[in-house]
């Protein structure tokens, strides 16, 4: 069992996504301390990947700043060897299949298990190949995060039978960024999850106002929240911390 779980224990959860090593290392690190004191639930790392397929242009943007600064997988790890022990909340990293391939799998989820990482999200790992990587996270207790999209539909029940840590339940078509409306029918999603399991499901692409976040919450156990986020760091560089702090309190407030 991981500590992801925890993340659900106090209400509705919050989860925030920063680009790791956007706009550097050091700025990643002070998010990640902000975030989690400001309430986040659990925070999601982007490593950054030059080929983003899930993501629109604020996060893709932000994977080149991150890369340009000379952001590397392995200095992700030794970051989050470094706060983690300090942190309560639970980290997870998002990346893609060819990363990890890279890095090889075996290696990449020992360093995970060695650094504090509780989980993965892999975008472009679809349910039916996730056997690619289960023997390697099983082995090492990391946590595979299934992705649900609006298209799953008889799929639901058989991705979220098996899911691990939460449900990431995508509620809307197309790749991340700020919606002015998501029109899915969240709620026949997460019926189907709950029906299937006990485990956690949370919603994310396209939530960024406290009014949306509190409006998806009725119908999940947590929202995720990526661009907007991301935004703030590109606005603010360096000095997007106490920005960051103050919007992730505006949405751990607008879903208690």
């Amino acid at each position: 069992m991981t500590k992801i779980s925890d993340a659900f224990k106090n209400g509705k959860a919050f989860i925030g996504f920063i680009t790791g090593g956007d706009p550097d290392i050091e700025t990643t690190e002070k998010l990640l301390y902000t975030m989690s004191e400001s309430g986040a639930d659990l925070i999601e790392i982007g490593i950054p990947f030059s080929d983003p397929i899930a993501e629109g242009p604020v996060i893709q943007e932000a994977s080149e700043r991150a890369l340009a600064a000379g952001c590397t997988t392995d200095k992700l790890f030794d970051l989050v060897a470094k706060v983690s022990p300090n942190l309560d909340t639970p980290i997870v990293f998002m990346t893609y299949i060819n990363p990890i391939y890279t890095y090889g799998k075996e290696k990449f989820m020992s360093k995970c298990k060695e650094c504090g990482i509780q989980g993965i999200i892999v975008p472009d790992l679809p349910y039916e190949e996730k056997d690619e990587l289960t023997p390697e996270c099983n082995k090492y207790g990391i946590d595979l995060i299934s992705l649900i999209a609006p298209t799953s539909h008889e799929r639901i029940t058989m991705i979220a039978k098996e899911a691990k840590g939460f449900v990431y339940c995508v509620s809307s078509l197309g790749v991340t960024g700020v919606r002015s409306e998501i029109t899915t029918d969240i709620s026949a999603m997460t019926d189907l999850v709950r029906k299937a399991t006990d485990i956690p499901c949370a919603i994310g692409f396209g939530i960024s106002t406290p009014e949306q976040a509190k409006k998806m919450s009725a119908d999940a156990d947590g929202v995720i929240v990526g661009s907007a986020i991301v935004k703030i760091v590109a606005q603010y560089g360096k000095d997007s911390a106490e920005h960051v702090a103050e919007y992730v309190r505006s949405m751990k407030e607008a879903i208690s």
